[in-house]
């Protein structure tokens, strides 16, 4: 039956968490790609075969131009739904940015063709490129914080001679504690390298 593999794609996507990705389904998205392109080349079928009995095509109607009329509609609704996958998922690639940062962990970008890949780091390097030319990091907190420092614990060793926005250099050594600026920790925090100590 036309469409349903495009409609599997976007259950797919309907049926997983929101927020969250499953890994890209490239073999069923180039089945409908594929099924794309049959409806196209039969489309022009019956069109060239109308044509060449003399037939007007716009207000004919015989079995061709329902036959044509039917891959039409498949083709375009194969289309929404290949677009629908596509575009939600680009969403949710984008918001990665915002909740985890400018470097994707390997168990999501795992999920991920190369193309959405390649999609993710000229995003990050475009929202860099603004963000150093307007001098603002826009990837810190929405709500302004109470505090501009917090007191963060280390839970996996970063390393030694990090340099920090006030041109001060730290150890992050696993375990250890220490008194940061918001700005500096937050990309710590969001990798999990970090986490902030309350109360």
């Amino acid at each position: 039956m036309y469409g349903r593999k495009a409609c599997q794609l976007v259950k797919e996507l309907a049926s997983g968490e929101k927020g969250q990705l499953t890994p890209f389904n490239s073999d069923l998205f180039e089945q409908v790609v594929a099924e794309c392109t049959q409806h196209h080349l039969e489309l022009q079928a019956l069109i060239r075969k109308m044509q060449e009995e003399g037939l007007d095509v716009q207000t004919t109607r015989n079995a061709e131009h329902h036959g044509a009329l039917i891959r039409h509609l498949s083709l375009v609704r194969n289309k929404r739904c290949l677009m629908a996958y596509v575009y939600n998922r680009a969403e949710t690639i984008q918001s990665f940015l915002w909740k985890i940062g400018h470097v994707l962990p390997q168990e999501i970008e795992e999920k991920l063709c190369h193309l959405e890949v390649e999609y993710f780091k000229k995003h990050s390097a475009a929202l860099k490129s603004y963000m150093s030319k307007m001098q603002l990091d826009l990837t810190v907190d929405m709500v302004p914080p109470k505090d501009p420092y917090i007191q963060v614990r280390v839970l996996d060793d970063i390393g030694d001679g990090i340099v920090l926005s006030d041109d001060k250099t730290a150890n992050f050594a696993r375990h250890s504690m220490h008194f940061l600026k918001r700005t500096d920790a937050e990309q710590f925090i969001s990798r999990g390298l970090m986490e902030e100590l309350t109360g």
